[in-house]
């Protein structure tokens, strides 16, 4: 099987690599600036993987995947992890921080996810995996763009896993807690300054933490790959749960899980009645 794999510098992309090359399976790493990383490139290559350059903000990165089909490497699964957030509130992000978060986040991962769909088609085969955050699940003050780029992704997989289905092509979405990678203490802040009024509200405090690195980091994020890695091949947790849609990951994942299963139940509580009774009027009086 061969993998493609985004963000392989660090974190949970270089895990993966690692991971999946032990399991005897061919790599691609790939990352924004390979000549950063030359133990890593070397250790991946020397097991016999590949390591490319790829930027996914390129509008023609989805080129990688096209160039390696047509020389006969087939991409069995796409994993797209490169990913990076910046915290504030919503009113002060300027555009171009909204759109470089757009970038990397979400059209980064549909323009992979539209270059190697018509090869899985073909082929009847393939996995995609979107790995996503709590963030993107349910709403957190000052992680509202993040959450907002990524929130995106989670609605492109859904409908994908919808869609390619009937093709024998899974596509799955991983919302996941904090787990202890760098991107943890890398948030960076948005440009421009807080105004006065939010000293002191939980937008500022959390603000606060992110970049002070001093809060709980509960996620092994290597435990966490191998708990993707078995989902997609069906092993070990993911035996017999191929057909799944959604991996949530941390224990803060649950927690956010939770609040959003206990907001729709408030929602449909106090709204169920009239949600049902708006529909147009079929009888005559």
């Amino acid at each position: 099987m061969v993998w493609l794999i985004t963000g392989c510098s660090s974190g949970f992309g270089l895990a993966f690599a690692r991971e999946v090359q032990a399991r005897g399976h061919k790599v691609i790493a790939t990352s924004r600036n390979p000549s950063r990383t030359p133990d890593l490139v070397s250790e991946v290559t020397g097991r016999g993987g590949q390591w490319m350059k790829l930027d996914v903000d390129e509008p023609c990165c989805g080129n990688v995947i096209s160039d390696l089909e047509s020389q006969g490497t087939h991409i069995d699964i796409l994993i797209n992890c490169a990913g990076f957030s910046i915290a504030g509130p919503l009113e002060i992000f300027q555009e171009d921080e909204v759109r470089r978060l757009m970038e990397t986040n979400f059209f980064g991962p549909y323009r992979l996810i539209r270059a190697v769909v018509p090869h899985m088609r073909k082929r009847r085969s393939g996995v995609i995996v979107n790995i996503s955050t709590g963030s993107g699940f349910e709403a957190r003050e000052s992680l509202g763009m993040y959450g907002a780029s990524k929130a995106a992704l989670d609605n492109l997989t859904k409908t994908l896993h919808k869609e390619l289905k009937e093709f024998n092509i899974r596509v799955f979405l991983v919302s996941l807690g904090t787990f202890n990678t760098p991107m943890v203490t890398a948030v960076r802040k948005v440009s421009k300054p807080l105004a006065p009024d939010y000293q002191g509200t939980l937008t500022q405090r959390n603000m606060d933490i992110l970049d002070s690195g001093d809060f709980v980091i509960p996620g092994d994020h290597v435990k966490a790959v191998k708990a993707i890695c078995d989902m997609v091949m069906g092993e070990g947790i993911g035996k017999g749960l191929e057909s799944e849609m959604m991996l949530p990951l941390g224990v803060d994942m649950a927690v956010r899980a939770n609040e959003v299963r206990d907001r729709i139940d408030h929602m449909m509580e106090v709204f169920g009645d009239i949600c049902k009774n708006v529909n147009v009027e079929t009888g005559s009086e």
